[in-house]
C-alpha cells in the first residue's frame, strides 16, 4: 500500500486552535505541494495510476480542509476524522485506514506532532517524533508481514 503523509501548511495564529486558517504563504505551500503530489501520481496508465482510486483521511481542523482543498474540491470523497485533530495514537491512525486490509494507495493530512510519531511507529517501530516541516509530504509503501515501512520519498514545502 502507498500511503502518503501530509503536514497542513503554514497558519495564521489565533486562540481557537481548530478554525486556524493557513496564511497567505500557507495556501501558496499549499498549491505548489498539490501541483508536485498531482505530478507524482502520474497518469491513470502508470504504476501508481493517477490516485484515481486514492483514499484520503484528514483532520477536521479548518487549516487541514484548507491545505487539502488546492488537492481536492470535492469534500465528499474525503474521511474527516476527529482523532487525527486530537493526536492519535499510530495503533489508532492504522485503525483508521482500515490496515492491513486496505490496499488502495492512502493520503492523511494532519498535524505535527502527531503526523511525526506516526511516521517514525511506521518506519522505525517506535513513536517517537520525526520532524515534518509545513507542509512537507513524505511518501511510504507499507507491505502486509513487513515489520517496517519503506520511506519511497519526501517532498519538501
Amino acid at each position: 500500500m502507498e500511503l502518503f503523509l501530509w503536514r497542513h501548511a503554514d497558519a495564521l495564529s489565533g486562540s481557537n486552535d481548530f478554525d486556524r486558517e493557513l496564511s497567505q504563504s500557507g495556501h501558496n505551500q499549499a498549491r505548489r505541494m498539490a501541483e508536485r503530489f498531482r505530478e507524482l501520481a502520474g497518469p491513470p496508465s502508470g504504476p501508481l495510476a493517477g490516485f484515481t482510486d486514492l483514499r484520503i483521511f484528514a483532520s477536521p481542523s479548518k487549516r487541514t480542509r484548507q491545505t487539502l482543498a488546492h488537492f481536492c474540491k470535492d469534500e465528499s470523497i474525503i474521511k474527516f476524522c476527529m482523532p487525527l485533530y486530537e493526536n492519535a495514537y499510530p495503533e489508532e491512525t492504522l485503525d483508521i485506514l482500515a490496515w492491513p486490509d486496505i490496499t488502495l494507495p492512502a493520503l492523511i493530512v494532519g498535524h505535527q506532532p502527531q503526523i511525526g510519531i506516526f511516521a517514525d511507529y511506521l518506519l522505525a517501530g517506535a513513536p517517537h517524533p520525526l520532524s515534518f516541516g509545513k507542509c512537507d509530504l513524505w511518501w511510504l509503501r507499507l507491505t502486509p508481514g513487513q515489520k517496517n515501512a519503506q520511506l519511497v520519498q519526501v517532498l519538501e514545502s
